[in-house]
């Protein structure tokens, strides 16, 4: 057992409004300069939609993230060396500028140099890249809150098989809000995929980042991310991607996107898990088994054996209390509420959703239903205008039990708390059928509804003392690979292969990106 922490993220959708804050913010602090004109670290899409960049969940056209060959083996979706290496100079599988939306301004100066006249001028809009006038025809959020609903979003590759069942009309149409950021994968194909060794995930905190001084700007990165959140700044020739805040994180600050949103529905937290089977997890056969399997790779951070190897392995002990304090762990592992997004990536993101749950109560009066039954409340889910097939399709690779039955906790949760609240019995088998306790329910409704800031946020400090150490291991176990002189990776993390060969962990010094 190889024991390790990662800093993870949950976000519960139920909460997002589709503000955008979280865009704005991390733009003004991380994409606010030439050459990340159309980067946007994190970006809020409605569901459904097409998303940014145009159907970048259709790995059948961008061959992003891992599959199994026929041995049952992990490879990347892109193919073999030799295709990767034949597509240096032309891949096919990069998105063009087209895809994301060729950034546009305005030609302001024609209305501030206007001379005096009758006919009012006009500013035409002009690209960000090139400076030339442009017909703007796409961009982020142009299908904000289904515009062009009926033209655009049968695109979503989630609404797959499900045509009949969902229909675009706007009287009868669904829609929630999809907050994205880099997933930070336990698995991470962009680091597997990357030639010269930029890409790497910190063996501290699990966060991928890209040393700027190695990158060469193949762009691979861009391709191999199944989420396509690695983007390619045109400026300086490198790519780049969210860095989760890494300073902030490090002094035990939430992230910008976190700190700033409005709806208040993003959790910071520690998870541990058994790095050894990482491998095992990611090559389970069936799609359908790998949100269960990824959970099989966390660890009970109130265990006193895992506790007591912790600490033998070199976690600090305010990790460890971090841990068994986390809302991320609780969430995930202990409740079970939260989801991963598209597991069938095989990169076990780290980011993970609790999915919408529609009002449930005008449902329920609507159709008759008593609330003391429990049976009858959640027959409600079935009338949600929500289909569970469609989140499945986003979080459980088309799964819809473990969908279904998230949506029977959170219903759960609001009888529970209804019924407390306006002085009714609570029904005696609402908790004991999703299986719960009345305490677990209270427990996550504190959780999900009144959580304090340093109850969603929990984020232990970076240890100045170890930076001696990662070093020391950053020099010491450096090793070179066939790759060429600037293909370096420690032997730290073998869980990633590709064809064969075996593709390491790149270790970085503390708060080097």
């Amino acid at each position: 057992m190889r024991i390790m922490a990662q800093v993870a993220m949950v976000m519960n959708l139920d909460k997002c409004i589709g503000c955008h804050t979280c865009t704005v913010t991390c733009k003004q602090v991380w994409t606010n300069r030439p050459g990340t004109e159309y980067v946007y670290f994190n970006n809020v899409e409605t569901k459904p939609g097409v998303g940014y960049p145009k159907r970048y969940e259709d790995q059948s056209q961008w061959h992003g993230g891992w599959t199994l060959d026929r041995k049952g083996r992990l490879q990347l979706k892109a193919g073999s060396r030799l295709r990767r290496l034949l597509s240096v100079f032309y891949n096919p599988d990069l998105p063009s500028i087209d895809d994301y939306g060729d950034p546009w301004t305005y030609d302001y100066q024609t209305l501030i140099n206007a001379p005096a006249g009758t006919r009012n001028p006009s500013a035409h809009s002009i690209s960000a890249l090139t400076g030339r006038d442009m017909d703007v025809k796409w961009g982020s959020n142009w299908d904000d809150d289904l515009a062009g609903g009926p033209d655009h979003a049968a695109g979503d590759p989630d609404l797959a098989g499900l045509s009949d069942q969902v229909k675009l009309a706007f009287e009868q149409v669904f829609m929630f809000y999809l907050p994205r950021i880099c997933e930070h994968c336990l698995n991470p194909s962009c680091v597997a995929f990357c030639p010269s060794g930029a890409m790497y995930k910190r063996e501290e905190d699990g966060i991928v980042l890209v040393d700027q001084d190695r990158c060469r700007g193949w762009r691979f990165c861009v391709s191999g991310c199944p989420y396509k959140k690695v983007y390619f700044n045109h400026r300086t020739g490198k790519a780049e991607k969210c860095t989760l805040c890494f300073p902030r994180i490090e002094a035990g600050q939430p992230t910008i996107c976190s700190e700033t949103c409005v709806g208040r529905l993003c959790y910071l937290g520690l998870v541990l898990y058994d790095a050894d089977k990482v491998l095992t997890a990611a090559a389970t056969p069936d799609p359908r088994d790998l949100y269960e399997a990824q959970l099989s790779v966390f660890l009970d951070p109130d265990d006193p054996g895992i506790q007591a190897e912790a600490t033998r392995q070199g976690i600090p002990a305010d990790w460890i209390d971090a841990a068994r304090r986390s809302p991320v762990h609780a969430l995930i592992a202990r409740h079970r509420v939260a989801l991963p997004l598209h597991p069938e990536y095989r990169t076990l993101p780290m980011v993970w959703y609790i999915p919408p749950l529609s009002p449930v109560t005008d449902i329920v009066h609507a159709a008759g239903y008593d609330d003391d039954t429990p049976d009858q409340i959640f027959a409600a889910i079935e009338a949600l205008r929500i289909p569970a097939e469609y989140l499945a399709n986003l979080f459980t690779a088309g799964d819809p039990g473990p969908v279904q039955r998230v949506l029977r906790t959170l219903t759960a949760v609001r009888a529970q708390m209804r019924a407390e609240q306006l002085g009714q019995d609570v029904p005696e088998r609402l908790a004991e059928s999703v299986g719960a306790t009345r305490t677990d329910l209270a427990d996550l409704y504190r959780l999900l509804a009144i959580a304090k800031y340093d109850e969603r946020y929990v984020i232990p400090p970076a240890h100045a003392e170890d930076a001696g150490r990662l070093m020391a291991q950053h020099e010491q176990l450096f090793c070179a690979q066939p790759g060429g002189p600037d293909s370096f990776h420690p032997p730290a993390a073998q869980e990633f292969r590709d064809d064969g060969g075996r593709l390491h962990l790149n270790l970085s010094p503390q708060g080097q990106s």
